[in-house]
């Protein structure tokens, strides 16, 4: 029998919240709370003494999945690897569907945000591209055409 009874988010920690907030908020995401958490319980869990950090928690519409960004404001956060491939080992990327591939992109484009390859078509059914968002973080847009 497993343990796991449900999925309930992917936390991702970023140097600048507010600037991804908007990224993923762009996308579609809604804002669900935000808040900071500090003391023995976050200070147990991530065991960083004195740990601060400032918490958006994000919703895919229709209640869906959830993103959870923090950004550490005691200690400082340290840097990722804003450049990483998709063979490097740790989180791969955070993957929404879109209703429409090239809007989507556009959309991100517009701010800033490039492809970090093409758009790839798999099986007449699915086309899909990763972007690098904010601090690098790689987000998969894919849509339904089959």
């Amino acid at each position: 029998m497993g343990h796991v009874q449900r999925f309930d988010h992917v936390g991702l920690t970023v140097a600048d919240l507010d600037a991804a907030t908007a990224f993923f908020v762009g996308l579609g995401l809604e804002v669900e709370g935000r808040g900071f958490v500090e003391g023995e319980f976050v200070e147990t869990v991530c065991a960083i003494p004195g740990a601060r950090c400032r918490l958006t928690m994000l919703r895919a519409p229709g209640g869906g999945s959830r993103l959870e960004l923090s950004s550490f404001e005691h200690p400082e956060h340290l840097p990722g690897s804003p450049t990483a491939m998709a063979n490097e080992v740790g989180l791969r990327n955070v993957s929404f569907e879109v209703g429409d591939l090239d809007t989507a992109l556009a959309s991100v484009a517009a701010d800033g945000y490039g492809l970090v390859g093409g758009v790839g078509e798999y099986e007449h059914s699915v086309r899909m591209a990763y972007v690098r968002g904010p601090e690098g973080i790689v987000v998969s847009l894919f849509e339904q055409t089959g």
